[in-house]
């Protein structure tokens, strides 16, 4: 039997000495495929929508919205589609025409969506019930089979406002049934990174865990590992409001600590559809009532007399319906933490970041990768891609569109690189 783990479901923190200079990552390019880019905006206010949905109905591709609301999703010229949708919270489900798409990056409207009141069928007077029958239908509602899925995995570290390295990689995903123990599996199929430590006996942070700690945050399949659902007596549940995804009715579920752990719990949401009672989404962060406490959870190597404090988290993971099964879109992690040396005039911040979504998915002859090409629980992402300047790199792969905070790094890492 599992027990609860969370430095292992949640990204590890190595803190070090480190010198020299790495180097960094460009992109653009473009071949036998569509590329639509543009920015997802509200039709009444105009603002960006980000963490949007974007896929190919009848397929397995797609991609997310940055924060800035913006998009690339490329399709196969040889697929034979034109077709292409947006879904996102509150807003309903809008298809555009990927042949009138292509070309300068254009505005994408979604029009709000508000619930009826004639929508809504009555609230269940307990919301753990709700979460109950969630977590009891997860068998009818999730796949009963392996899939084999193609994820984009990004990861940055920022000291203040500067990036100090920016590792992104396609990932390969053996995605194990949900109504099974088997773990997932990841293997690179294709990373570079970009480092910027400009001198000798600079703190450098680095990640631990990479894309499997994504694959964990999968709070479906692993109800153990992550936010704890296996034991519905550590939170308190409590009704919020209705909202529409995917134009469905779902539930909003808070949830909060209810027991003091040795290790922390956390607050959130559970987004739940109304219809079939399926988990559609979920956001929440670590409880940072006890900051050693959650210090310890985090951090998994530093230098003698370094204080290393987590400030916030956050966390988000959402699923994507196809024919009557939900699967893993997308998945989000931000930290931020301060950092302390004891007796010394020192203080800095560090802002980490990890995501991966989904960008295709298949069911047909799906075989586990051999031990020796997956990605490991302890390994480093970072030492595991290498350092790249190819214009074309990404070639026809979907990828996250980096924030333009991003970008500059990246022209910046690339340019140093050039210098060296």
């Amino acid at each position: 039997m599992k027990t609860l783990i969370h430095n292992v479901m949640r990204l590890g923190i190595i803190v070090i000495f480190m010198s020299g200079c790495g180097s960094a990552i460009a992109q653009n390019g473009s071949d036998p495929y569509f590329t639509v880019t543009g920015q997802l905006k509200d039709a009444k206010t105009n603002e960006k929508i980000i963490y949007a949905t974007i896929s190919v109905p009848g397929t397995g591709i797609g991609t997310v919205s940055n924060s800035e609301g913006e998009f690339i999703l490329k399709v196969s010229k040889s697929s034979n589609v034109d077709i292409f949708e947006v879904s996102h919270l509150s807003y309903a489900t809008k298809q555009f025409k990927i042949s009138e798409s292509i070309g300068k990056d254009k505005s994408f409207y979604l029009e709000p969506q508000a619930i009826m009141l004639k929508e809504i069928s009555i609230i269940p007077n307990d919301a753990r019930s709700v979460v109950e029958m969630a977590l009891k239908n997860i068998r009818k509602n999730y796949s009963e089979v392996p899939n084999m899925m193609t994820g984009f995995y990004r990861e940055t570290i920022r000291q203040r406002r500067e990036y100090l390295a920016i590792s992104e990689a396609v990932v390969d995903i053996y995605k194990s049934p949900y109504t099974t123990t088997q773990n997932d599996q990841v293997k690179i199929y294709k990373g570079r990174k970009g480092t910027n430590v400009k001198k000798a006996d600079t703190l450098m942070v680095q990640l631990q865990g990479g894309p499997n700690v994504s694959m964990l945050l999968d709070i479906v399949k692993n109800t153990d590992l992550s936010i704890a659902l296996d034991n519905l007596d550590n939170y308190q549940f409590e009704f919020t409001t209705m909202v529409n995804i995917d134009d469905k009715l779902n539930w909003v579920i808070n949830f909060s600590p209810n027991v003091v752990k040795e290790e922390p719990l956390y607050y959130g949401k559970l987004y739940i559809q109304q219809d079939n009672i399926a988990i559609t989404r979920a956001e929440f962060s670590l409880d940072l009532n006890d900051v050693d406490k959650a210090s310890r959870v985090f951090v998994q190597k530093k230098p003698m007399g370094l204080i290393f404090l987590p400030t916030s988290t956050s966390y988000l993971v959402t699923y994507k319906s196809q024919k009557d099964k939900y699967y893993l879109n997308y998945v989000r992690v931000d930290l931020k933490f301060r950092c302390d040396w004891k007796k010394r005039l020192f203080k800095n911040y560090y802002t980490v970041m990890s995501e991966v979504a989904i960008t295709d998915r298949h069911e047909d002859n799906i075989v586990k990768f051999a031990n020796q090409e997956t990605f490991k629980a302890n390994m480093v992402f970072a030492d595991k891609v290498q350092n790249f300047a190819d214009p074309d790199f990404w070639g026809g792969s979907n990828i996250i569109e980096p924030e333009e905070s991003i970008e500059i790094a990246i022209k910046k890492l690339a340019k140093s690189m050039k210098t060296e």
